[in-house]
This record gives structure tokens, C-alpha cells and sequence, in this order.
């Protein structure tokens, strides 16, 4: 216990009995300031009640928001250490911050800050992945350099410009977009820099969400414009069907039909000439009767 001092007591089926006053560090305060954007911490021990800090448990929910925990070993040594996403930092540096303060620092003796012992297995197994992100980042620039189709590439910030009828009235304008690495704000990683600890990890998922939603984005966009292309397509192609029927209507002929017409239109010919010569002999018929 925190603020606490007093014989232990030993018993059994936990009856076991313990008195205790008020111990030496009890109203003492113990502050650190702001560590990698946390809260600063501003702890005063005690018996737990009137905001007061008790137990390991009542401290560490005290220093969790300024990303640091406490351990208590066996010999009863008081440690305070980074989180695991702050493990590359160092308590009390300049960058990092998280300096110690309070009235507790003149009643004990805390040791200088120790830097951060690197995992060699675990530091190459992260260079790894930033050799890996790297790749990743040029296959991204060389794919959209190579997203090119007759000379427009909408993903280097080419316009494209669509076409719908011999006017030119109807047209669709498409603005690209410029979406290799850099346009999509990913940058390439250092090696025992970036991955070294969780909140670097963290850092480039932030901007790896960002470049997903980005993309997302203009995919909505690009599929938008490519339906409105698809349903012009469609119609152009009825439309060409329809002029084409019309046109084959006009000008394709079947023999078979036409030459039936013309041998019945040829027989109409030859019927109405014999009826006017039939006519014409009768006329003379009757003229040579009156004669």
C-alpha cells in the first residue's frame, strides 16, 4: 500500500488482521509532465479516498493517460516506464518530455532515466517491413505511371474529354488525378525510425487509412463517370442498330420478290395491250358497219 505503514499479520481463510498508519510518504505528490502528448500527471498519495492514490492499480490509471505504467519488483523498487506504443522514448528527454516533479522526489531517490534497450530480433524483423513498405510504395508509382491508355493517363493528372454526337454538344470532362506515392501522402520509411515502437507503427496507419479513403473516394467518382459512358454506349449502339435496320429496309432488295413483281408488272402490260388492241378492232368493227 501507498501512504500506508504498519505490521502485516498473518491468519487464515482471510481474517487475517492488519493495523497501519499513516506512512511516510503520505500527501506527497509525484508529477510528471505532458510524455508524447499524454496528460500530465499530478499524483498525490494517500488512503485512497478524496482523489488520493492507494494502490499500484489506483497509480497506474493515474499515469496511463500520459502513456506510462508503474511496476513494484519483489524488493519493493518503484519503476515507471514508457508504454509499449512509447518504447523507443525516453522518460524525461526533451522530446519525448514526461519529466518527474512533486514533493516526493525530496523524501526518495529516483535514478536518471535509462534509454530504451533495443530487441535485435525484434528491430530487424521491423527494418524488414520498412524495406517491404518501401517496395510497396514503388510498385505505387510505377503502376500509375504506367495507367496510361492512348496517351491520357487520369491517374498523372491527365483530362480526359468525351464525345457523345457528331455536334460535339454532348460531352462528358473528366479531371484526373495525380495518385502515385506523394499524391496519396505516403512517404518513404527510415529504418530505426519509423516501426520502431508501436506510435511510429501507429503513424503510418494513420496515413495508410487516409490513402485508402482517398482512393475509395475517387473510385466512386471514376465509377460514376463510367456509367454515364456505359448508358450513352448502350443507346449509341440502339441507335446505330435502328439506322441500320432503316438503312438495309431501303436499299437491300430481295430478288426473288422483285422479279415476281416485275413478271406480274410485265403481265399487266401485255393484258392492257391486248385489251387496247381488242378495243381498237372493235371500234373498227362498228365503223365499217355503219359504213
Amino acid at each position: 500500500m501507498f501512504g500506508l505503514a504498519g505490521n502485516t499479520g498473518n491468519a487464515t481463510a482471510f481474517t487475517a488482521a492488519r493495523t497501519s498508519g499513516i506512512g511516510g510518504i503520505a500527501g506527497k505528490t509525484l508529477t510528471f509532465t505532458s510524455f508524447n502528448g499524454g496528460t500530465a500527471v499530478n499524483v498525490t498519495f494517500g488512503d485512497g479516498t478524496n482523489g488520493t492514490v492507494k494502490t499500484l492499480d489506483q497509480l497506474n490509471t493515474k499515469l496511463q493517460a500520459n502513456n506510462l505504467a508503474a511496476t513494484i519488483d519483489a524488493n519493493g523498487l518503484l519503476t515507471i516506464t514508457a508504454s509499449n506504443d512509447y518504447a523507443s522514448s525516453t522518460l524525461g528527454s526533451t522530446a519525448a518530455g514526461g519529466a518527474i516533479g512533486g514533493t516526493l522526489t525530496s523524501a526518495l531517490t529516483f535514478s536518471t532515466a535509462s534509454t530504451p534497450v533495443q530487441d535485435g530480433v525484434a528491430q530487424t524483423a521491423r527494418a524488414n517491413l520498412v524495406s517491404q513498405f518501401n517496395n510497396i510504395l514503388n510498385q505505387i508509382d510505377t503502376t500509375a505511371q504506367d495507367s496510361s491508355f492512348n496517351g491520357v493517363n487520369l491517374l498523372n493528372g491527365d483530362q480526359l474529354k468525351l464525345v457523345f454526337d457528331e455536334t460535339a454538344k454532348s460531352s462528358l470532362n473528366i479531371t484526373g488525378v495525380t495518385y502515385n506515392s506523394k499524391g496519396l501522402g505516403l512517404a518513404s520509411l527510415t529504418v530505426g525510425v519509423d516501426f520502431i515502437d508501436n506510435a511510429a507503427a501507429n503513424r503510418v496507419l494513420t496515413n495508410l487509412n487516409a490513402a485508402s479513403s482517398t482512393l475509395r473516394s475517387q473510385a466512386s467518382s471514376l465509377g460514376s463517370n463510367l456509367s454515364v459512358v456505359q448508358i450513352r454506349q448502350d443507346f449509341n449502339k440502339n441507335l446505330i442498330n435502328v439506322l441500320q435496320t432503316g438503312s438495309s429496309n431501303l436499299t437491300l432488295a430481295d430478288t426473288n420478290v422483285e422479279a415476281a413483281n416485275s413478271q406480274a408488272l410485265s403481265t399487266r402490260q401485255s393484258i392492257a395491250v391486248s385489251a387496247l388492241s381488242l378495243a381498237n378492232t372493235s371500234q373498227q368493227s362498228v365503223l365499217q358497219l355503219l359504213r
